[in-house]
């Protein structure tokens, strides 16, 4: 397995997105951030650069990430968490 710095980044970026209180500000002060919306903005704006040209008829970059998100079935996650994921972090 290889974990890039960025991949590693986005995934404490998610985590961070779904916390609270002091572990969230120790995530954003590790990720050396001032808030998750400035999370959410840079990553939005890597995931526009890097796939900017996946849909023109020349190609783009081809990136692929092998990520996984397992939750308990007793648990749920809450739709705030899923809609961020989703939209933010896509």
């Amino acid at each position: 397995m290889v974990f890039s710095p960025l991949s590693i980044y986005t995934v404490l970026s998610i985590i961070a997105a779904g916390s609270e209180g002091p572990t969230q500000q120790q995530l954003l002060d590790f990720l050396q951030s001032k808030s998750i919306d400035e999370l959410k903005s840079l990553n939005s704006k890597l995931v526009s650069f890097v796939l900017a040209g996946a849909n023109t008829p020349t190609g783009g970059p081809l990136v692929s990430f092998a990520n996984g998100i397992w939750v308990e079935q007793s648990l749920s996650l809450q739709p705030s968490f899923k809609e961020i994921v989703a939209t933010d972090f896509k």
